[in-house]
């Protein structure tokens, strides 16, 4: 999965870090990274804070190992030769290396959404600032602090003796994936994978058990996978608005996704290979 990059490790506590000459810059403007990115040898590259400058405001992200990632979106920067603006399809349409960068990128993107998110006070509106002491936005005139979000999600494998639930969302992205959504206010998890199996394919399931969960930067969530079995009737009843595609697949004939990157693909993988 995309944050699987062992030996090396992300190191995502709270610092007060100073920016140096061989920092790495996450430069985001208008939902685009700036990267250099060459194709033939699908290797990515950040740029310096050496090169960007150093005498602009750098917000501290996180390290991997002993590389330091800040963050900036100043327009007072030298552009540097060969590097280009890139946006999350561009990192997920193929492999490119090294694979912790391009987590890297994942982990940005949810920090960032927060820091341009939260701007201002919910509460009076009033600009807030950083915490000196966590990972926080502190409002000076009314003190409401907030915390970076995290939205928990269910993807669910259902099982039908030898055959897997498989699914197409009706728009956006078009590769199989199994049953999927949020947990809502006052629901467990458990619930979670219930309530969604039965809205997207009028399904009943037992047997709920956990496998594994993953961080998904791009859209703020913490997955939480699931694998029950189908409970009676196998009928499926497709929500149609939600999905275009919903049907029991034969172990064999599951079709991956086209990269190795989502705890989802895994799923299918892990019960396309018999392993469970």
């Amino acid at each position: 999965m995309i944050q699987d990059i062992s030996p090396k490790k992300l190191n995502n506590s709270y610092s007060v870090k100073s920016v140096n000459t061989n920092s790495l810059v996450v430069l985001f403007k208008g939902g685009k990274f700036l990267l250099k990115i060459d194709n033939d040898k699908k290797e990515i590259s950040y740029p310096l804070a050496g090169v960007l400058g150093l005498d602009i405001h750098y917000t501290y992200l996180f390290s991997i190992d002993d590389e330091d990632f800040f963050y900036t979106d100043s327009e007072a920067v030298n552009i540097p030769k060969d590097f280009s603006f890139y946006d999350m399809r561009d990192l997920r349409k193929d492999y490119l290396f090294p694979k912790h960068y391009v987590f890297a990128a994942f982990t940005a993107f949810q920090l960032i959404e927060w820091y341009e998110g939260t701007r201002y006070c919910g509460r009076c509106g009033s600009l807030n600032e950083n915490s000196l002491t966590e990972r926080a936005r502190v409002c000076p005139k009314c003190g409401k602090t907030v915390y970076p979000r995290i939205n928990p999600a269910v993807i669910v494998g259902v099982i039908n003796n030898d055959k897997l639930l498989l699914t197409k969302y009706r728009t956006g992205f078009a590769h199989n994936a199994l049953v999927a959504g949020f947990t809502e206010i006052g629901e467990s998890v458990e619930e979670t994978v219930t309530r969604e199996v039965m809205e997207e394919t009028g399904l009943k399931v037992k047997n709920i058990r956990y496998y594994k969960s993953q961080p998904w930067g791009i859209a703020s969530d913490i997955l939480m996978g699931f694998f029950c079995e189908v409970n009676g009737d196998d009928s499926i009843k497709m929500d149609e608005e939600e999905l275009k595609y919903a049907q029991w697949v034969p172990r064999k004939e599951i079709e991956l996704q086209p990269l190795e990157y989502s705890l989802t693909n895994e799923m299918m993988k892990i019960f396309k290979e018999g392993l469970l």
